[in-house]
């Protein structure tokens, strides 16, 4: 079966510009990982028993979660066939409560993209429930235990639109705070929201990030604008096949029509 949904992922030998899309395998979108029963309106909240078994699941499929700049690399050194990418968005605090735990059970990686300028503070930007965020320390624990950290800007803003003052804060201003914190290197960055434009995209290449990804959309789908697959609360097996399907099906549909 797992034949079926991921196959090999060759790198793309023709067009080496970072605007030229990318046939990358799927890329997971998780935000808060947690055992709680405070009412999930927006529907972001799995619980680590659920993750548990959406990555036992792409075990058995002989597939591999794996942080997302480490995707990029292995796509690129043409290795990428058996991978998936993990994502995890707003740098929540029980991402290393209760997602790290679980990744390291699995001998497996992700990214964490923190709203750099709430560490230690809470998710104020949402109408929901009231979520922590990792502070540098906890941030500093994530990178040590292997995970990636990336940047979801300063204040969890949406970008499309923006002005350019507000994309260099937002973007640029992320990257040194974090960079700050952790002594290394960011290279990741992911639009709140999803909400991007051609100028945010710009700005994140300027900025100095290796790659950048969204929420959902296929267009244009290259390094600075990377496609995602949404997990909801109540994902089973079998809604996990489906997106990995799915994502295979949108990125060569020219295979799939001669299949047919």
């Amino acid at each position: 079966m797992s034949g079926e949904i991921v196959q090999e992922h060759q790198v793309d030998t023709d067009v080496r510009s970072d605007r030229a899309p990318l046939r990358v395998p799927p890329v997971l979108m998780y935000h808060s990982i947690s055992p709680s029963q405070v009412p999930d309106p927006h529907r972001l909240r799995v619980h680590p028993d659920r993750l548990d078994r959406h990555l036992r699941l792409l075990r058995r499929l002989g597939l591999h979660g794996v942080s997302l700049s480490e995707l990029l690399r292995a796509h690129e050194n043409g290795t990428a066939g058996r991978l998936v990418g993990l994502t995890f968005d707003d740098g929540y605090t029980d991402f290393l409560r209760h997602a790290v735990p679980v990744l390291q059970r699995h001998g497996m990686t992700g990214t964490v993209y923190v709203v750099a300028g709430r560490l230690g503070g809470h998710n104020e930007w949402d109408d929901g429930p009231a979520l922590d965020i990792m502070d540098a320390d906890q941030v500093r624990a994530v990178a040590a235990a292997g995970q990636e950290v990336g940047s979801h800007t300063m204040t969890h803003a949406r970008l499309a639109g923006a002005g350019a003052g507000t994309l260099s804060a937002e973007i640029t201003g992320s990257r040194r705070v974090l960079e700050d914190v952790l002594q290394q290197q960011v290279a990741s960055f992911c639009y709140p929201y999803g909400s991007f434009d051609d100028a945010a995209a710009d700005a994140a290449r300027t900025a100095g990030y290796d790659h950048a990804c969204v929420t959902g959309d296929y267009h244009p789908g290259d390094r600075f604008t990377l496609p995602r697959c949404y997990v909801s609360p109540r994902d089973t097996a079998a809604h996990l096949v489906a997106r990995l399907t799915r994502h295979h099906l949108r990125q060569h549909p020219a295979r799939t029509r001669r299949a047919h």
